[in-house]
């Protein structure tokens, strides 16, 4: 039996998201627990664990996830300040949900190292 992705049942339209980007690969939409003036998730519209689960058509789909990044960060009026660009993956990498996603992070300054 498959697991419940919240994820999916965003781009599906099952849950309720401030979605602010979608095209035929990705959706993208507000992060409901900010962690920056600016969070926006971009996830691919099929469910992929993470990285390493991605097939034939991974470098399309990442081209997709950063396509859509650098749209959202133009309207975003972010790139003059600058912004972070994040994957997490795995529990260890900071992963809280399943399913591939990149984070948009920007309007105030990030220190290095993250975590």
């Amino acid at each position: 039996m498959e697991t419940p992705c919240v994820f999916c049942d965003i781009v599906r339209g099952k849950v309720e998201a401030d979605v602010i980007y979608h095209d035929a690969w990705v959706t993208a939409f507000r992060d409901i627990a900010p962690k920056a003036p600016c969070h926006v998730l971009v996830v691919p519209n099929r469910h992929v664990r993470d990285l390493t689960e991605l097939g034939a058509d991974g470098a399309e789909l990442l081209g997709a996830l950063l396509w859509a990044a650098r749209t959202i960060v133009e309207s975003e009026g972010l790139t003059q300040m600058g912004y972070r660009l994040v994957i997490n993956a795995g529990i260890d990498g900071g992963q809280s949900v399943d399913h591939l996603h990149l984070h948009i992070l920007g309007g105030r300054r990030f220190g290095w190292p993250p975590g």
